[in-house]
């Protein structure tokens, strides 16, 4: 691993972290949400999102050894996660369920929607590839993303409209499967 920003290890730790957050996909769930609950809160759900993206990736490989984990075996089970949350937006099945509560708070938003057990998965699997430093700016990248994305909301929508959503979904499907499969066999040695 390089120890200084690199822009290609930047780009890619973006990228992966722009499909598995998935913000463009999860528009119609915010709208849902911003219906239920009358307002988002784009600034306070962007900023604890960043939080705990941050300090799971400095902290969360401590958290493993304490359990008596690698990284690298971290990083097979998470390209697994990453696998199926690939399957999801590809087949339109769904294998994770979450319960949404009935108000909107950053509970639903910030965490699992934004930074839930696959994004904590990956930035893990990252961790064993990418330089530190390279990842924590493409949270931030994200982050700014996400913010972006939540402010503009319905705009979004109307842009896209519904198949374009779709689209969309299908398209970082298909990204992220390739990004499982690279994981598993980077650290598995096949």
């Amino acid at each position: 691993m390089e120890t200084f920003f690199n822009f290609s290890q930047i780009l890619s730790v973006t990228m992966i972290l722009f499909a598995i957050i998935d913000i463009l996909g999860a528009i119609p769930v915010i709208l849902d949400l911003r219906k239920k609950a009358g307002k988002i809160e784009s600034e306070k759900a962007s900023i604890v999102s960043l939080l705990l993206m941050v300090v799971f990736l400095y902290l969360g490989e401590g958290l493993l050894k304490i359990i008596g984990l690698d990284i690298s075996s971290f990083a097979i089970a998470g390209s697994l996660v990453i696998f199926f949350i690939a399957m999801e937006m590809i087949l339109g099945v769904t294998f994770f369920k979450e319960e949404l509560p009935s108000t909107l708070s950053i509970v639903p938003l910030a965490f699992p929607l934004i930074a839930g057990a696959g994004t904590m998965t990956t930035l893990l699997s990252l961790k064993a590839e990418y330089a530190t430093q390279n990842i924590v700016v493409g949270i931030i990248i994200n982050t700014l993303f996400v913010y972006a994305v939540l402010k503009n909301c319905e705009r979004l929508e109307k842009l896209f409209g519904v198949t374009g959503l779709h689209i969309l979904r299908k398209a970082f499907g298909i990204i992220l499967l390739a990004i499982a499969i690279k994981l598993f066999r980077n650290n598995t040695g096949l």
